[in-house]
């Protein structure tokens, strides 16, 4: 989990959500006792073996019937219809320039392939392009054989992948002036992409963005690497209350590259500061833009028309203040970063509020492309979680998947025909295609018979999902309970938290790893509870913690546990409690508000305090420290540093953590160390807010030592 999992919430802010199918079941359910007889336990090492991971089934759809699917490092084409496949891109093709992953072209007559992959932040990364000619099968080793390309932050535009590139901006600069691709904070909070650039649908126009830092402060922290000398990684970082990037939008016309035009934001949000929050093409001569406040509270999506060579605002298609929205394409086929339906001249939304779908979908524009009903009937038949209010729609997936798959998601063909109904739980997950004709399986692409096999000689724990009614609310939990659970005996409690605006951690996904082990071999309970704050039950109870961070959130994990504790199995003096990012802070402040439920805890790249982290995040939950002084100053870890004596704390920070700076568990320590509290703490050096490779399974050894002797 990452503190900025959480992109919408209390304010107005335009959002691509995955259509996501969720049955919701009225009884809950527990696994009756198991004899664990000869079965060997589910060990930490498995934990970290792939092989004990049920598989997944990746596919890219290129038509209404036909997919991509790469295994074994081939690509297959298939024909949902027919029924038959064929190779599409040998091993030995990916071989040839050791792609590691590729893109199909629009036309489908290139493939670009990527190689020398290295992350540089969440989502952006650099790469080695090859462009593969299917026809010819000839490779262009270059990354210039692109129609659009970012190249040291200048945009390139090409009208054929043979011609020659031009250059299209000029005032490029490394943290300065960025041109096509968004910059830190953009990247994190606002795109969730690192894409800053987008093609009409007819490849008439680009727009791009220009992200400009220049009054952006810089955050520096040390890579420390392997030369004599560490070098120092600086990123412009705004945080609340200071100078954020300016972001303008700019289109370029790509047969006469000189004619560029800025899409200029209205008059009532350029007198103040404000977000760029999407960029949808309707047609090559329409665009529809989404304008954010900087406080985000209020959202406008203007939209745009081509007059001679000026993009003319011709209507403003949603204004909402102090309202949350939901903006979800239809389009099949659709993205996480695709706002608007193709298939809509402009939009489709819904309004929450109080957990059910209190107005119509809406179809906005002139002409419905698609049958309507078809799409929205798919759509409404979203129950955004199993907590909320079951709509009177027919269930899409009930009849087809059981009640092993209570969790469903579908990727849709370009027509709609076919969809991937991806079962994630709380079954082992399942993978089929459905015909979305007659709403039958067409056929099963994966269901993990092999990890069946894998897991039926080890005990492994069962699942326990109930409610809690605190504050007037039906607050959800899961537990992992050990094989052989008897309600009579006494086990160790843990509680998983995440606990940040808008989230998520009782749901009905199956999974298999830390907690697995911890149930399983070490019998430890292991539960998580959605509190106030939490998502996907209402506005009211996801509202709770607006400009009040590190209140009730912190507040009702500690409640959950004397809850759970009087549940009669779990035994109260071996109580701890962990978390991740926003779980850490949670954790953090647990401890340090001296409730005597925990022994121990463990806090993984923590923040410390609201001040130290992202101006768009912080500020959507909290205002400026400005607005919000006393619980900006209310809500610091540092500030619980005397009441951590009469716990045992771990905390841990990778020393590259570009997300959650390292100065944030620093100024923890630091506190501890003036109100001399014992702790104990683990860096992982150049490791960042993921602490991958070596680290991340050093980690959960680490912790389960900790672990293992608080409990002791």
């Amino acid at each position: 989990a990452q503190v900025s999992v959480a992109k919408v919430i209390l304010a107005v802010f335009g959002v691509a959500v995955v259509v996501i199918l969720i049955a919701v079941p009225t009884a809950i359910f527990l696994n009756k006792d198991t004899d664990e007889g000869n079965q060997r336990t589910f060990t930490l090492e498995d934990a970290f073996n792939n092989t004990l991971k049920p598989k997944s089934y990746n596919l890219r759809w290129i038509s209404d019937h036909e997919y991509l699917h790469k295994s074994q490092g081939s690509v297959t084409i298939h024909n949902v219809t027919s029924g038959t496949s064929s190779e599409f891109l040998s091993k030995a093709t990916f071989d040839q320039v050791q792609a590691y992953d590729y893109q199909l072209s629009a036309d489908g007559k290139y493939v670009a392939f990527m190689s020398n992959y290295s992350k540089l932040w969440r989502h952006s990364f650099t790469a080695t392009y090859s462009l593969y000619d299917l026809e010819t099968g000839y490779v262009f080793v270059f990354s210039m054989y692109f129609q659009a390309y970012v190249w040291n932050y200048n945009v390139y535009v090409k009208s054929a992948p043979e011609s020659k590139p031009v250059q299209v901006t000029i005032n490029g600069e490394y943290n300065v002036i960025l041109n096509g691709i968004p910059d830190w904070v953009y990247e994190e909070e606002m795109f969730s992409s690192h894409q800053g650039f987008w093609w009409s649908p007819g490849g008439k126009h680009l727009a791009y963005i220009e992200t400009n830092d220049t009054e952006v402060q810089i955050i520096e922290y040390t890579w420390y690497g392997d030369e004599q000398y560490p070098s120092t990684v600086l990123i412009p970082y705004p945080k609340p209350g200071t100078p954020n990037p300016v972001v303008k939008l700019f289109v370029v016309d790509t047969n006469n590259v000189t004619d560029i035009t800025e899409v200029v934001v209205p008059a009532p949000f350029g007198s103040g500061e404000h977000y760029l929050a999407t960029v949808t093409w309707v047609t090559d001569e329409r665009i529809a833009v989404q304008w954010l406040k900087r406080l985000q509270q209020h959202l406008i999506l203007q939209i745009y028309d081509l007059t001679g060579s000026t993009w003319n605002p011709v209507e403003v298609k949603l204004d909402v203040m102090n309202r949350y929205y939901y903006f979800i394409s239809i389009r099949p086929g659709m993205t996480q970063n695709s706002p608007f339906s193709k298939q809509l001249n402009l939009h489709a939304t819904t309004l929450l509020l109080k957990g059910r779908i209190t107005t119509p979908w809406l179809g906005l524009g002139k002409d419905l492309v698609l049958n309507q009903n078809k799409y929205i009937n798919y759509i409404s038949n979203i129950l955004w979680t199993k907590q909320g209010t079951r709509n009177t729609n027919p269930c899409l997936t009930c009849a087809l998947q059981g009640e092993d798959c209570l969790y469903n998601s579908a990727y849709f063909s370009h027509d709609a025909s076919y969809y991937r109904m991806s079962c994630s739980g709380p079954g082992i997950p399942k993978y089929s295609i459905i015909d979305n004709r007659i709403n039958k399986e067409k056929t099963v692409l994966e269901n993990n018979e092999d990890f069946k096999g894998l897991i039926s000689d080890k005990a492994m724990p069962t699942m326990l999902r109930d409610k809690i009614k605190l504050y007037g609310f039906d607050l959800w939990y899961q537990m992992y309970l050990p094989p052989g659970f008897d309600k009579s005996k006494k086990y160790p409690l843990l509680i998983d938290v995440y606990g940040g605006p808008c989230s998520q951690k009782a749901d009905y996904i199956y999974r298999v790893g830390w907690s697995t082990y911890l149930a399983s071999t070490e019998k430890i309970i292991v539960a998580s509870f959605d509190g106030r704050g939490s998502g996907f039950q209402g506005d009211k109870l996801m509202h709770a913690i607006y400009k009040r961070l590190g209140t009730y959130e912190v507040e009702d994990q500690i409640r959950a546990a004397r809850e759970f504790i009087d549940m009669g199995f779990i035994d109260k003096d071996r109580v701890a409690i962990w978390g991740w990012s926003y779980g850490g802070y949670v954790t953090s402040m647990v401890l340090g508000a001296g409730s005597g439920v925990f022994k121990c805890g463990m806090a993984v790249a923590p923040v410390s305090k609201w001040d130290y982290y992202d101006s768009i995040y912080t500020e959507r939950y909290m205002m400026q420290p400005k607005e919000n002084k006393a619980f900006y100053e209310n809500s610091t870890v540092t500030e619980r540093a005397k009441k951590f004596h009469s716990v045992q704390y771990l905390l841990v920070h990778g020393t590259a953590d570009d997300n959650v700076h390292f100065q944030q568990a620093a100024e923890i320590s630091e506190a501890l160390v003036e109100e001399q509290v014992d702790f104990e703490a683990m860096w992982y050096t150049d490791k960042d807010h993921g602490l991958g490779g070596a680290a991340y399974q050093h980690l959960y050894n680490h912790m389960t030592h900790f672990l293992q002797r608080c409990f002791a």
